[in-house]
């Protein structure tokens, strides 16, 4: 895994930890930090694969603060998650199956939340920006990598590991609290081609083809607020 780009975008978020130049000058702020993790359901939504959504987890960091007399909440996050999504593919390239292919995609994720307050900041309704990071999709048994991917005659299963390093997000969720304590659901979709990568390589697909597909993941974690 290629960490350097995550370290970046771990920068890059902090310079967006400085609330002071959006705080009114009338109103002492106190920043919130908050910290947790879960479970994380990815999968890739495209037409070049038969793909099945897989369970990964996340760890996630944040810091935010309550707006006085506003309708919403700002809070600026970090995400790291390592996802998992399954293609179908076969042993062998003259013989029918359907081997369920692993992947691992190693995530970091950073950007802006606007926390709605439906029944204060009890409930809220969670919208906002992300950037992201992408690393390798990389098979997480290597012995399958001359394994053949269904719906292709020679593509194998090593070929498609290569896959474009970032995205833009657009999320999703809802938070419910109790005190400190917040439990945390988020559906996020990439718009951009995640694929796209694999159409400046030369792959043996046995005829001309667009490779497109945007990431969805759907996460459900629990937070402690200090």
């Amino acid at each position: 895994m290629q960490f350097k780009p995550a370290l970046l975008l771990v920068a890059f978020c902090l310079l967006f930890v400085t609330l002071s130049h959006s705080q009114p000058k009338n109103y002492v702020i106190q920043n919130i930090f908050s910290v947790g993790g879960g479970l994380s359901s990815f999968d890739i939504s495209t037409d070049n694969f038969i793909t099945k959504s897989s369970n990964g987890w996340f760890v996630s960091a944040g810091i935010g603060a309550p707006l006085p007399n506003k309708w919403y909440d700002i809070s600026y996050n970090i995400q790291l998650a390592e996802n998992k999504v399954e293609l179908s593919g076969r042993v062998s390239d003259d013989v029918n199956g359907d081997e369920s292919l692993e992947y691992k995609i190693f995530t970091t994720q950073v950007g802006i939340v606007f926390h709605v307050n439906i029944i204060g900041s009890t409930f809220t309704l969670d919208l906002g920006p992300q950037l992201q990071y992408n690393g390798e999709m990389e098979l997480t048994d290597r012995d399958m990598e001359s394994y053949f991917i269904n719906g292709f005659e020679q593509l194998m299963a090593a070929d498609i590991e290569d896959i474009n390093n970032f995205n833009l997000n657009a999320m999703g969720g809802v938070t419910l609290s109790f005190g400190n304590f917040k439990l945390r659901g988020q559906a996020i979709y990439g718009a951009l081609n995640m694929l796209n990568k694999l159409n400046d390589q030369n792959l043996n697909t046995g005829s001309s083809v667009d490779f497109k597909g945007n990431p969805i993941m759907f996460t459900a974690g629990a937070f402690i607020s200090f």
